[in-house]
């Protein structure tokens, strides 16, 4: 038995603390997923995962190293974020399981048992599972369990809670009950050739008179079967567009400037690099929390890359932005960040009229996603958000829906609307987590800023009506015009590069159709 003492003057792993000490170093000859690592000396107690943070370390604590044959945890990841320890909410699950749970196994390797319990970690903010599930020495799919404190074994906790309440409580897992397959076999006597198909649209049509005259008003004669055909027309459009190889890896070489945005240790939204080091994004992610052009002091915005690949899996890499904002327009709900790879400023293109578009983004906090879709024109703005709320049946129920979506201000999206001809609109899944996603057209080209929709919570989580996205034309002027006021030279001759580039030009000459390169030159230099 050695034992050496380990000076860590930064925040990262305790594994990688402890390798940082070549003596130390030296004597670690199995591979990193094989490593035991036991809190203190007190016998057979604790035991923390190799990426344990060294931040919820106490100063002058003993770590025993000791490794087994098998695997002990999953693939360590060298690329996570280490946070100072008020960032982390620890606990300990016992090795010995509580409720149903002695025929199941609960750990990759079973040496574990040899302990107490196992110290776990999770940042605020993230669910008792996903804590679980990072920590690589449990099975991979735990299921639904739960998890019931030491002190009060009727205290439970579910696995979809939050860890921020769980700091140094002692837990056991809990699995639900096996359930028997109940087999019914009168259910299985009639086939489905022996049901009056006429009989039951009948008496569907007797329950739902509101729906029966409301279509019959919406689609009448064969107007149905009509719009029914032009809706899979429009779908076999973009369903051809996407799948076409070519785009599909354009649009995957596009989506690596793409990044999930974490501000303050909570995953907030996406951000997609415009060009140079610099990322755009919505403003409202830091609502609350910048001063002028400044983030308030302590907090950290990161943006996380290669995010694509589920957890442990996943190989993502970081950077962290300057804490004062290039720019940010609480109007156009945009804001330039400073960071690294190539952007997309010179895939840019013009806010399509109509056609197909694809987000590419992290919605929910998830791995990257993208979701085809298809502009909605102007003028059918106010019937596609009316059809997406009929599905709900009930007249009193839709007025109620229409006049909350009404007041958060769909009218100025609208024909006529002041802010009809300055917003992209469309149908999509990505909802909470994308806001700052790029949004292309059909040819690759980035033309807009995903900004949000018109929601409702009439069901278990906010849904909406229509969503739009911001044109990156008229944020990219913006930004052009603040950047001049503020006199930033360097950063200035930066982007007359970038603009001088011929996809920029082409973008300027579509929308100035009278002017002349030399006079399009000018309008870019200023």
């Amino acid at each position: 038995i050695y034992e050496y003492t380990v000076q860590c003057d930064q925040l990262c792993t305790v594994l990688e603390a402890i390798k940082s000490n070549e003596e130390c170093n030296e004597k670690i000859k199995c591979d990193d997923e094989n490593i035991i690592i036991q809190l203190g000396k007190e016998d057979k107690k604790s035991i923390v995962a190799t990426h344990f943070p060294c931040s919820c370390i106490d100063d002058g604590e003993c770590l025993i190293i000791s490794h087994r044959a098998e695997k002990v945890e999953g693939e360590v990841q060298h690329s996570k974020i280490v946070y100072p320890k008020e960032h982390y909410s620890v606990f300990y699950i016992d090795t010995v399981g509580g409720l149903h749970t002695k025929k199941k196994k609960l750990f990759k390797n079973n040496d574990v048992k040899q302990f107490k319990n196992l110290c776990v970690y999770g940042e605020k903010g993230i669910t008792v599972a996903e804590a679980l599930k990072r920590d690589g020495r449990f099975i991979d799919d735990l299921g639904n369990f739960e998890l019931s404190n030491n002190q009060d074994p009727k205290r439970l906790t579910v696995c979809t809670q939050k860890v921020e309440k769980l700091h140094e409580i002692q837990f056991k897992i809990r699995l639900p009950k096996d359930k028997k397959k109940i087999k019914n076999e009168k259910l299985q006597e009639k086939t489905s050739s022996d049901v009056d198909r006429d009989k039951i649209y009948e008496l569907l049509r007797e329950q739902f008179p509101d729906l029966k005259r409301w279509m019959e008003r919406r689609f009448p004669g064969d107007s149905f079967q009509e719009a029914l055909n032009l809706t899979k027309e429009n779908f076999g459009k973009i369903q051809q567009s996407f799948s076409q190889v070519h785009r599909v890896r354009k649009l995957l070489e596009l989506g690596k400037s793409v990044c999930k945005i974490n501000f303050n240790n909570s995953s907030v939204g996406t951000g997609f690099v415009l060009f140079d080091t610099f990322v755009l994004t919505n403003a409202h992610l830091f609502k609350g929390c910048v001063e002028g052009r400044k983030l308030q002091q302590d907090a950290e915005v990161f943006a996380f890359f290669d995010y694509e690949e589920p957890e442990p899996e996943t190989k993502f890499y970081y950077f962290r932005a300057e804490n004062t904002f290039i720019d940010f327009d609480a109007e156009l709900d945009y804001a330039v960040l400073e960071l690294n790879p190539e952007g997309l400023l010179s895939k840019v293109g013009p806010l399509p009229a109509n056609g197909e578009a694809c987000i590419i983004g992290h919605p929910e906090g998830r791995v990257k996603e993208m979701d085809p879709t298809c502009i909605i024109e102007t003028e059918k703005r106010a019937q596609a958000a009316d059809d997406y709320l009929s599905q709900y049946k009930n007249p009193l129920i839709i007025k109620s829906l229409s006049d909350h979506v009404r007041k958060q201000g769909i009218e100025n999206i609208l024909e006529g609307g002041y802010k009809a001809g300055k917003v992209a609109t469309y149908h999509t899944f990505m909802y909470h987590g994308s806001s700052g996603s790029p949004v292309f057209d059909g040819l690759g080209r980035v033309f807009g800023l995903h900004t949000g929709g018109f929601t409702y919570g009439f069901t278990k989580k906010d849904e909406s009506v229509i969503e739009y996205a911001h044109p990156l034309i008229m944020i990219f002027e913006k930004f052009v015009s603040n950047l001049k006021e503020s006199g930033n030279n360097e950063l200035d001759d930066s982007i007359k590069k970038q603009l001088l580039k011929p996809p920029y030009v082409c973008v300027f000459v579509a929308r100035n159709p009278c002017c002349s390169n030399k006079c399009v030159s000018s309008i870019l230099i200023y």
